[in-house]
């Protein structure tokens, strides 16, 4: 082949690959978005008040918002080590925050998660007087993971926020399936059940009853300022969902169990991955529950029952 011949063809490779690419890209979209065939994701319409809300009770996937920034010291970090982790709250001058609003007991929640869902660790650092935050984490497998900071600035105005920033674990990657849908999980010799619908754009009520051998467990203990923590999120960019309890220990109507509900929105269809941490005998222990949000889980679905019925035990994440 002569020299142009080769340069026509080099051309042509060239803008089909760009040409699939596009292609693909378009297909595909970003994370979060709505890619089911027309017959499965309905008409399409644009979206009203309730789903923009839905949308921004979504958070965690952006590392700065609002002006502030997450700075993870640790970036990296080996498999099966208990590892030391510092980060910190840079403010737009980039500046280290020093002052926080408590919430739920706490200037600062850190969690850290495995992409693939499997491995979840609610974490409790310590502030430094500079503003630098330090923990430890044991994270077992190799692979990737977000760290998720949820925090309110002191200063006046500021909004609650949700930060997210990836870190790496060193080593060959396996990752694990996604546990399948359940709406019990067995963890330490105590049992959680779900009961409530996961619901696309809409604030619904979920429900976690806890019993250990049967009977139910009416003393457990605060935890956080509730009788459970739960945290929600989004399979594939491990978006973080707003959960709100419902009473408050000492409030004079918030019994100690055995049932613990919360109010969440979820912001699209999709699979999520809900841990719920509960206080009793002093230790806390980690349940966690795959749920599916969107049509499914609105016509028969197992992990949205009636009350007072059983299925197949799920899988449980411990801290």
């Amino acid at each position: 082949m002569n020299t142009g011949l080769r340069i026509a063809a080099f051309g042509t490779a060239v803008a089909a690959t760009f040409g699939a690419a596009y292609g693909v890209g378009k297909g595909v979209g970003p994370l979060g978005e709505d890619t089911r065939p027309a017959h499965a994701a309905g008409p399409h319409t644009e979206p009203g008040p309730g789903d923009r809300k839905a949308a921004s009770s979504a958070g965690g996937l952006q590392v700065s918002a609002a002006g502030y920034t997450l700075v993870l010291d640790t970036p990296r970090v080996s498999p099966g080590e208990r590892t030391p982790l510092r980060f910190s709250i840079r403010d737009a001058r980039g500046r280290k925050v020093t002052a926080y609003t408590r919430e739920h007991e706490k200037e600062l929640h850190f969690i850290v998660a495995s992409r693939d869902l499997t491995v979840f660790r609610h974490l409790h650092p310590t502030r430094a007087a500079d503003g630098t935050w330090s923990t430890t984490a044991d994270l077992p497998a190799a692979g990737g993971y977000r760290a998720f900071a949820d925090f309110k600035p002191a200063k006046k105005g500021a909004e609650a926020l949700t930060l997210g920033a990836d870190l790496a674990v060193s080593g060959t990657y396996a990752p694990n399936p996604l546990p399948a849908p359940s709406r019990t999980a067995e963890v330490d010799g105590y049992e959680v059940t779900l009961a409530g619908a996961l619901k696309p754009a809409k604030s619904s009520t979920l429900t976690l009853k806890v019993s250990r051998n049967g009977e139910p467990v009416t003393d457990l203990q605060p935890y956080l300022g509730a009788y459970g923590h739960l945290v929600a999120l989004r399979s594939g960019d491990l978006a973080h969902l707003h959960v709100h309890p419902h009473g408050a220990p000492g409030d004079g109507a918030t019994r100690p169990g055995p049932e613990v509900a919360f109010s969440v929105t979820a912001p699209s269809p999709g699979t999520y991955r809900l841990f719920l941490d509960f206080q009793h005998g002093g230790t806390v222990r980690t349940a966690a529950f795959t749920v599916e949000a969107g049509p499914a889980a609105q016509h028969g679905d197992p992990v949205a029952p009636e009350a007072g019925h059983d299925d197949a035990h799920g899988t449980a994440d411990r801290h």
